[in-house]
C-alpha cells in the first residue's frame, strides 16, 4: 500500500470531486473526501471497501481542519495530492446582491481553501513532495455579467495559487490552478446561488444571461469524467503546468481575453509610460 498515492479532495458528492474520485478509485488511487452528512459518507465510502474514506466538514469550519489533515495523516495515510474542488457559483447583479451574499462565496470558493492548504502544507513540506490543485474557473480568467462576486473569488484563486507555486518550489511540492469552462455539472443548477432581481435598470442586460444560463444547464459541452482524467494526467506529470484551462470555450474565451487586454495594452503604452520619472 506504501505506492498507492493518497488524494484528498474536499466535496466529493457530486460534480468534478465526484468525478475525479471515480476515475482515481478506478486507477488504484486512494481517495479520501470531504462530505457535508453521515448519508454522503456511507456512499462515498461504498464506492470501493478498500481505498474510499470519507470525513465530514464544512470548509468554512475553518477551526477543525487542521485537526482533520492531522487525523487522515495519521489513520489513513500521507496525503500525497489535495484538491480544492468544494465550492459554488453565486449569480446576481453586484448592486442587487448582498455583502453577506460575497462574504459566504468568498468563504467557500477562497478561504476554504486556504485554510486547507495551510493545514496540509507543514506535512507536504516536512516530506518535500506534494501537489495541490485548486479548481478555479474561466471565470478566474474572464467575466461575464452577473457573476461578479463568483469571478472574484476565482481570479483570488488563482492569484494565490500562481504565488503560492513560487513559495512551494524549493520543496518539491507543484501548485496547478485547474480553470475549468462549462461542463455538465450542478455549478449551473442545483449549486448555484441566485440574488433575487430588485432594479429593473439591469433587466435587458441581465435577464437573458439568467435565462440563457437555465437553459443550457445540463447541455454544457464538457464531460466532468473527461476533465477527471486530465487531471489525473497532470497529477502523474513530473513538471506539471502552473495553470490548465480545461475545455475548449475556456480556451477560446480565455485566449480572446488576452488578446483584448494585450492591444489594450499597447493602445495605452504612451500614458503608461509617461508616468515614469
Amino acid at each position: 500500500m506504501s505506492n498507492v498515492k493518497t488524494l484528498f479532495i474536499t466535496g466529493v458528492s457530486s460534480g468534478f470531486g465526484r468525478a475525479l474520485a471515480q476515475v482515481a478509485l478506478n486507477r488504484g488511487y486512494r481517495v479520501v473526501g470531504t462530505v457535508r452528512n453521515a448519508t454522503a459518507k456511507a456512499e462515498f465510502e461504498n464506492l470501493h471497501t478498500e481505498n474510499a474514506f470519507a470525513y465530514e466538514l464544512d470548509v468554512t469550519h475553518f477551526a477543525a481542519i487542521e485537526a482533520l489533515i492531522a487525523d487522515v495523516e495519521t489513520h489513513v495515510g500521507p496525503i500525497d495530492v489535495l484538491v480544492n474542488n468544494a465550492g459554488y457559483g453565486h449569480e446576481g447583479v453586484m448592486e442587487e446582491s448582498s455583502l453577506d451574499e460575497m462574504r459566504r462565496q468568498f468563504d467557500v470558493n477562497v478561504f476554504g481553501a486556504v485554510a486547507m492548504i495551510k493545514a496540509l502544507l507543514p506535512f507536504m513540506r516536512q516530506r518535500r513532495q506534494g501537489h495541490i490543485l485548486n479548481i478555479t474557473s474561466m471565470g478566474g480568467f474572464i467575466t461575464l455579467p452577473g457573476i461578479s462576486y463568483y469571478c472574484g473569488s476565482k481570479f483570488a484563486l488563482e492569484g494565490i495559487s500562481e504565488t503560492l507555486s513560487k513559495e512551494l518550489a524549493p520543496f518539491n511540492i507543484h501548485v496547478t490552478a485547474v480553470a475549468p469552462g462549462s461542463f455538465r455539472t450542478d455549478w449551473a443548477g442545483r449549486s448555484m446561488v441566485r440574488s433575487a432581481r430588485s432594479i429593473a435598470d439591469y433587466d435587458a442586460l441581465f435577464d437573458p444571461i439568467r435565462q440563457a444560463r437555465e437553459e443550457k444547464n445540463g447541455k454544457q459541452l464538457g464531460d466532468p469524467h473527461k476533465a477527471a482524467s486530465a487531471m489525473l494526467n497532470v497529477i502523474e506529470s513530473s513538471n506539471p503546468p502552473a495553470h490548465l484551462l480545461l475545455g475548449s470555450d475556456a480556451l477560446a474565451l480565455v485566449r480572446q481575453k488576452m488578446e483584448s487586454f494585450s492591444a489594450e495594452i499597447d493602445r495605452w503604452e504612451a500614458l503608461t509610460r509617461s508616468t515614469d520619472g
